[in-house]
């Protein structure tokens, strides 16, 4: 380094300035008197690696003191009061109906490995109203849950019952717009009253209002996965969200949702009735099907959701996490001993889904609801599947309209998080009757021949037994482009079981014999005939189906055939969109 100084300066002090600065700056210093062209001192810094003298602070040594002012504190005693929620004499009625208070339940979900709260928003809503109303009854925010980044809300109950009014409303809204850009998947944690009837202005009917949870849950629909656990009773515009949802897990005991309370429903129909026969979660499990899951208590809810996000990607452009393969829990080698020799009797088709599938990996879906076919998610060698089966100890596995419903809302879902379908057939097809007809079983069934149809993920089709009428068209028969029919050997593909077929077709010849036994003799020929007609075995030699494989191998066949397929890629016709619901 060159400094050059004031000419009337000695050589003495351009020598201890030369020393003073290269001890400072730690290098080289050469000092020049005026004009002079040679420098009168050269210094180099320090060889004991002394530091330099004077008022020069070190950066790894800061030197100020500063802490948290008076400003601060009172911030962080304002944050306090408002974490501590409403009045406390709503806070002590919670353990008297088993809930936790909203921070605590916050806690539970946003904790532990893999679980993290990470930020809050709107905090300070109605922070200067009159009444106490700490957050205006809402939480929203961020937070990391198994693993995974999620938007979430949940109600104060001890906020106005945790209803919901202006400020909230724009919480609330802000959350899930900001979930369509991220596309990250919503947590719902409710436990609320509905809308806050006393101060509906501003919030009810305005275009950024209450009732445009629903359009940007129609929004969300199939973009991100919308997750709603209920913890209490859900009246009125409360009652949308969780039915808007993707998937919704209500409390035993303590959740219920209603379109209107039991005081309005008496008030309007005269019918008097408590909130959990009008929307208990016994009702909406097993009558509606509005609830897919229901837990114990808190701490089983976020057990099943838990579960449940694991065959989930974040959204619509993802894929479904795998995992490591593990063997089914019981012998794939029993597959052919479970299902029975004779087409009418029935078996647990859960028994050969677990020979099927990963241990520990199987997750129903509506269980009480539609029991005629199993909805449920499973892993085989890993990958995630959405299975459709039918259920031969429900009814003989006949599809009725809640098992149609359930069936098509099931497709629906997985086709729109990227979940491949396995299908598990063994139906004598859509149940018959005037009963079935004035609970729609056409539009229903549509329903479900409908979503089959527009699934675009990989499909894969197995004709376990019985195959009959429509029933193969819902359960991803040949015709809908399955990328697979499989079949087992106890298999059969026809419009009609034999008993039907010969009623049908040969009603008036048998009834012409009048010898019993001569008929007897000719029905079961005719039976015989009929069976033969239908076997898989005709229908693998007409190439109607792809394969018949040994039960034994059809754990190894579906894994080698969904690892063959994964991220196939299939596309519908250019349209709008299709116009059945």
């Amino acid at each position: 380094m060159k400094v050059r100084i004031g000419a009337e300066a000695s050589e003495a002090e351009a020598s201890a300035i030369a020393a003073a600065m290269a001890e400072h700056v730690g290098g080289e210093v050469s000092v020049y008197v005026g004009d002079a062209t040679d420098p009168a001192a050269v210094e180099d810094a320090p060889a004991d690696g002394s530091e330099p003298d004077g008022d020069v602070s070190s950066p790894s040594e800061p030197t100020d003191a500063l802490g948290p002012t008076e400003r601060e504190e009172l911030l962080r005693e304002e944050i306090a009061e408002i974490l501590a929620g409403g009045p406390e004499k709503y806070k002590e009625q919670l353990p008297e109906e088993d809930k936790l208070f909203v921070r605590d339940r916050i806690d539970l979900w946003f904790s532990g490995e893999g679980s993290d709260f990470l930020f809050e928003d709107g905090r300070f809503a109605e922070f200067d109203a009159d009444d106490q109303l700490p957050a205006d009854g809402l939480i929203t925010g961020a937070a990391t849950f198994e693993g995974r980044d999620v938007h979430f809300m949940a109600n104060d109950y001890t906020v106005k019952r945790g209803s919901m009014a202006a400020k909230g409303v724009e919480k609330f809204l802000r959350m899930q717009q900001r979930a369509l850009k991220t596309g990250q998947p919503v947590l719902y944690l409710m436990d609320s009253s509905g809308g806050r009837i006393d101060q509906q202005t501003g919030f009810f009917a305005n275009r950024e209002g209450i009732g445009k949870y629903y359009y940007n849950h129609s929004m969300l629909s199939g973009r991100v996965p919308q997750i709603c656990v209920l913890y209490g009773p859900c009246i009125a515009g409360a009652a949308y969200t969780p039915v808007f949802a993707d998937f919704t897990i209500m409390v035993e005991g303590m959740s219920a949702m209603a379109i209107a309370s039991p005081r309005m429903v008496q008030m309007v129909t005269g019918e008097e009735i408590s909130m959990q026969e009008l929307g208990g979660a016994a009702v909406h499990a097993r009558e509606s099907g509005s609830a897919d899951l229901v837990a114990r208590d808190e701490e089983h809810a976020r057990e099943l959701v838990s579960d449940l996000i694991t065959y989930l990607p974040d959204n619509a452009d993802g894929t479904p996490p795998k995992t490591a393969g593990r063997p089914p829990a019981r012998s794939p080698d029993g597959i052919d001993s479970v299902v029975p020799q004779e087409p009418n009797r029935g078996y647990d088709m859960v028994d050969l889904i677990h020979r099927v599938v990963d241990e520990g990996s199987y997750f129903e879906l509506r269980p009480d609801y539609g029991k005629e076919i199993i909805t449920a998610y499973a892993r085989i060698d890993g990958r995630p599947v959405g299975i459709v089966a039918n259920q031969p100890a429900h009814r003989a596995g006949a599809i009725f309209p809640d098992a149609a419903e359930k069936a098509a809302e099931f497709i629906w879902k997985s086709d729109a998080f990227n979940v491949p379908i396995l299908y598990l057939c063994d139906t004598p097809g859509f149940m018959a009757g005037s009963q079935v007809e004035k609970d729609a079983i056409l539009e229903k069934g549509k329903k479900f021949i409908y979503a089959t149809s527009s699934a675009t993920v990989p499909k894969q089709t197995v004709i376990v037994r019985k195959a009959y009428g429509a029933g193969i068209y819902a359960m991803g028969g040949p015709a809908y482009d399955p990328e697979s029919v499989i079949g087992l050997p106890s298999g059969e593909i026809a419009i009609m079981g034999p008993e039907a077929a010969i009623n049908a077709v040969y009603a008036r010849k048998l009834s012409a014999i009048e010898d019993d036994d001569e008929r007897a003799e000719m029905e079961a020929q005719l039976r015989e005939e009929y069976r033969e007609d239908i076997d898989i075995h005709r229908m693998a030699s007409e190439v109607v189906i792809d394969e018949i494989v040994p039960p034994s191998e059809l754990r190894t066949e579906l894994a080698n055939r969904f690892a063959f397929y994964e991220g196939m890629e299939k596309e519908l016709p250019s349209k709008k969109h299709g116009t059945i619901l």
